[in-house]
């Protein structure tokens, strides 16, 4: 059997599609499963190059990290493919205690061979950037820097207050860091790069274009060996090897599974508090989706909870695009009010942000379970692991690209009800503000 080219993990479910979409706009065939898959499974899938698996580290603590990801290095260790890939959300969210990508490449020193590990965030095909180790991300049109993002800087669990990307990996990890900067990409030559990935590390490589990307995937390419070859990063890592792979002709360019077909009705929820979404929402509403905040109240009244889910399910029946959420932006005063709800119901603080997840995941699975839909969008990076997770899915597969990081995916499913379903998972900061209508439109013409 053909070597596969890629085996990688997502810490959280959109930064898995996102992966996978980058893998397929070069024409590598990819399987994202949802859970570490068994051999049979994957024997279900032929010429596939790329296996990913999705998962929800981003949102755990060090002891749930652990438990999450022994066995989907044990796995990846046995696939030994070329590289294989930790994926991280490309504006790099992580704290010491919760989604720690320092623990996780510590963590992959007991499965991978030694040497260093790349380390790529930079993006510039979705407006990330790397240069002297200091990240930048793109939103409205302007670049800023990462500590000072409108979005990232006031994320709720792991605000992003410090650019330099070392700085902020050095709480995480006690590993060397090392950086390859712009200047290094354009006045040293291949091979002093690839020198200096041999020693026992991270090394950071800079990225403000695509002619760095190139030189940088002619690099990671090289670095193949009978041994994978591992790397953390965003989906830079996809764009590199794909890019690479394309160059040189090892991409077998399968037909995707299907394609999508006009629909008439589509239901979606949201969990995101980013910018993004909020203007994704409101440009949702001016396209004629019916779009309802959800009452804080419901998360601890499962009496309120069933006849609201019931009035949303007569609604996706009337109004045929229909969309449920929780928060519009971070400056919602829902957020606040919710919080203090939650906590004079006995929920840890720390427990907010899946109990919420949880419910919506709940919530949309009964919604399913009494109309019939085809296509479903789930916003937000934890939001998708949550709702996904309840909707006895073990597989996704690219079917239409919606937005750079953002794809329709097909499900497959044990299940005739989710077997064939169609859902887009997006995080807070991607998609464009015409998003939830482009899904909708998908297969029209």
């Amino acid at each position: 059997m053909k070597r596969y080219l890629l085996g990688f993990y997502g810490d959280d479910f959109t930064g898995s599609t996102d992966a996978m979409e980058a893998l397929d706009r070069y024409g590598l065939k990819t399987i994202l499963f949802l859970r570490v898959p068994e051999k049979k499974l994957l024997e279900r899938f032929e010429g596939v190059e790329c296996i990913g698996v999705a998962g929800t580290a981003r949102a755990k603590n060090l002891t749930g990290m652990k438990s999450e990801l022994v066995p989907v290095f044990r796995f990846l260790q046995g696939l030994n493919p070329s590289f294989v890939h930790y994926k991280v959300c490309s504006t790099f969210d992580s704290a010491p205690e919760v989604g720690s990508i320092g623990y996780a490449s510590d963590l992959a020193r007991e499965f991978f061979k030694e040497g260093s590990y790349p380390l790529l965030v930079a993006a510039p095909t979705l407006g990330r950037y790397t240069v002297f180790g200091n990240h930048f991300a793109a939103f409205q049109d302007e670049v800023y820097r990462l500590d000072t993002h409108p979005v990232m800087s006031k994320h709720p669990v792991t605000p992003m207050d410090e650019a330099d990307l070392a700085k902020h990996l050095r709480k995480q990890t006690d590993q060397v860091i090392k950086n390859v900067t712009v200047r290094d990409l354009e006045t040293k030559t291949h091979g002093d790069i690839l020198e200096q990935n041999q020693s026992t590390g991270l090394t950071l490589f800079d990225a403000q274009n695509e002619q760095h990307m190139e030189k940088i995937s002619e690099v990671f390419w090289d670095m193949q060996d009978e041994q994978s070859q591992f790397i953390v990063g965003s989906s830079g890592v996809e764009y590199a090897l794909g890019s690479a792979a394309q160059r040189k002709n090892s991409s077998n360019k399968v037909k995707k599974p299907s394609t999508p077909k006009k629909i008439d009705k589509l239901f979606a929820v949201s969990g995101s508090v980013s910018e993004v979404t909020k203007l994704q929402l409101e440009a949702a509403e001016n396209s004629g989706f019916h779009v309802v905040q959800i009452p804080y109240e419901l998360f601890t009244d499962e009496d309120k909870a069933i006849g609201f889910l019931k009035t949303i399910v007569e609604r996706i029946n009337e109004k045929k695009k229909v969309v449920i959420y929780t928060a519009k932006g971070a400056d919602d005063p829902t957020i606040s009010d919710t919080r203090k709800h939650l906590l004079e119901h006995g929920v840890a603080k720390e427990d907010v942000g899946r109990f919420i997840g949880e419910k919506l995941g709940c919530w949309t699975k009964k919604i399913l379970d009494q109309v019939e839909v085809h296509r479903v969008i789930i916003s937000g990076g934890d939001t998708s692991g949550f709702v996904t997770s309840n909707l006895d899915i073990y597989a996704l597969e690219v079917v239409d690209s919606i937005a750079p990081g953002a794809p329709l995916c097909l499900a497959y499913s044990e299940s005739s009800q989710f077997d064939g379903l169609e859902i887009a998972l997006k995080s807070g900061q991607l998609g464009g503000p015409a998003f939830f209508d482009k899904v909708f439109q998908s297969g029209s013409n």
